[in-house]
């Protein structure tokens, strides 16, 4: 008695536990037959032209043993694999809805970086931008994929230009958001963040904001990385934070992430950048304050297989949380044509 059940068949969960999200809520199934049973039941419940989309946006949340450590992802749908790479502060919960978008045409997997979300890191190892890159590699190495369509936001789009320059024959396509390239970074909208970390302060501010959601959404915090920051809601801060602060070893990881903030790690591959022929998406948000239009042109020159970029007018730097149909329209066109 008490004992945790399954959330469709009420059985005992054993060891092996798969995690789906349902309506916004997480909860556990004993296998995949009563997940499908679950998202069936939950699409049965909305409006018909709903229908797809709730199917779309089952969540499965696993973790796999690399060399770098337990990687926690999500995934959705099946076939043909797409990346998501997430940047700074935030996690894998950025590209929910891609993955719920995209699900019908990829198998949609959304990584959480070393030192962020719920991937579990021994204390004092390597959480630069090329280790996080070496991470992307182990992990599709763990999970027997041969190819990605890889796609990066923020910091996770300069380690994706690392791991496409490193591994191009990994990739399928690339598509680059806001990010962080050549010598760009870290962008100087960062540093009072850095600052803190620095200062030895970063588990207060985290914890303030925590307490306070509207320190998150002000100018002075991350605000400016969105367009209507007042609309971000409070269960989406606590999903990026919190994890951040569940020990004192996870915010000491993600104070060394911050530190380890160097461009020298994008500069070192921009003679291979030179020499990718990979279909390359670039799609820029052009009010971003950390990373200017400017340098998704540099981006377009530099990469022979990309296209010209496409500017998503006043939007900032996680416009594929707030401004998902346009994004997933242009994804959806780009791997529909590979």
């Amino acid at each position: 008695m008490g004992g945790r059940t399954c959330a469709a068949c009420d059985c005992p969960l054993g060891e092996s536990v798969i995690r789906i999200v349902i309506g916004g809520t997480s909860v556990e199934v004993c296998s995949h037959g009563c997940a499908q049973a679950l998202n069936e039941a939950c699409a049965a419940t909305l409006p018909q032209g709903w229908a797809t989309s709730s199917r779309q946006s089952a969540l499965t949340v696993r973790s796999i043993e690399t060399a770098s450590g337990r990687i926690s992802y999500t995934e959705a749908g099946s076939g043909r694999v797409a990346l998501f790479v997430h940047g700074t502060l935030v996690n894998k919960h950025l590209w929910r809805h891609q993955l719920a978008g995209l699900s019908d045409i990829r198998r949609c997997i959304a990584v959480d970086l070393l030192a962020h979300g719920e991937t579990e890191i021994e204390p004092n190892q390597d959480v630069s931008f090329t280790a996080n890159a070496n991470m992307l590699k182990e992990l599709i190495d763990a999970l027997r994929i041969d190819r990605v369509d890889l796609i990066g936001n923020h910091s996770g789009g300069g380690i994706a230009q690392i791991f496409a320059a490193l591994h191009p024959q990994r990739v399928r396509t690339l598509t680059l958001t806001n990010c962080d390239t050549h010598d760009n970074w870290p962008s100087a909208a960062l540093k009072p963040i850095m600052d803190t970390a620095a200062a030895g302060s970063l588990a207060d501010s985290l914890n303030a904001m925590l307490a306070d959601k509207t320190i998150y959404r002000s100018p002075d915090a991350f605000g400016p990385a969105y367009e209507r920051p007042e609309n971000v809601s409070d269960t989406d801060i606590e999903i990026y934070l919190r994890p951040l602060v569940r020990t004192a070893q996870r915010t000491r990881d993600f104070q060394r992430f911050l530190a380890a903030f160097d461009h020298v790690h994008t500069r070192a591959v921009e003679p291979q950048l030179r020499q990718l022929r990979v279909p390359t998406l670039i799609v820029w948000a052009t009010d971003d304050v950390y990373f200017p239009v400017k340098w998704a042109y540099w981006l377009a020159e530099t990469i022979p297989g990309a296209k010209p970029p496409v500017e998503l007018v006043g939007a900032r730097l996680l416009f594929p949380e707030e401004r998902p149909e346009p994004f997933n329209q242009l994804l959806r066109d780009e791997l529909l044509a590979v």
